[in-house]
């Protein structure tokens, strides 16, 4: 007989109480949620990763401070807030021109590449989903776009949760490794032009 897995309010009071494991537990099984929350607004899996590591950082420092009644609602709130400042902040440098002396020549700086470059990211992951099974794309948009859990989108699509988790998996690192492959590529060019 399996035995039944901690809630997460049990889980939680472990770990304000320093519980290690408990934390660890927690992490598993909210960390591709959340990272699914994240970029579902800002498609940047670096970005995202990131998001979600401080999240969970922040909430393991500030664990005997915390006043949370529904853990679920609270880390999916945290991770939205998160991202959007992320996406506020890059807004604010669409283009922000500075001279700069450099051996009595001006030189312009262009911060809106990083803009242009978000851009272009949000464009490769849009055609890196067409890429996918129609069944997996599917399930992918009604996690990243409706905010479905794992088993609402079982139910609608008269699968198993299993399925379900499989295909994210699937969806996520098809374009973990192509997004990867596409920054590359973007970060060399950008690097030539910027010696030529």
């Amino acid at each position: 007989m399996s035995e039944k897995a901690p809630s997460d309010e049990i889980l939680l009071n472990l770990m304000k109480a320093g519980d290690l494991d408990s934390f660890n537990i927690l992490f598993e099984r909210y960390w591709e949620k959340l990272f699914t929350t994240v970029f579902s607004i800002c498609p940047d899996t670096e970005v995202c990763s990131e998001i979600v590591h401080d999240i969970f950082l922040n909430l393991w420092l500030k664990r005997e401070k915390l006043q949370i009644e529904y853990f679920k609602g609270y880390i999916t709130a945290s991770a939205r807030y998160q991202v959007y400042r992320y996406v506020k902040s890059i807004k604010k440098k669409t283009i922000e021109y500075r001279e700069e002396l450099d051996y009595g020549n001006l030189v312009a700086v262009n911060d809106g590449e990083s803009s242009i470059r978000y851009r272009e990211l949000e464009k490769k992951v849009e055609e890196e989903l067409e890429e996918l099974p129609s069944r997996c794309r599917e399930i992918f948009t009604l996690s990243r776009m409706e905010q479905l859990t794992n088993d609402e989108i079982a139910a609608r699509l008269d699968i198993s949760k299993r399925t379900v988790e499989n295909q994210l998996t699937y969806a996520l690192r098809h374009l973990r490794l192509s997004i990867r492959h596409f920054l590359f590529i973007l970060h060399t060019l950008l690097a030539f032009n910027s010696i030529s």
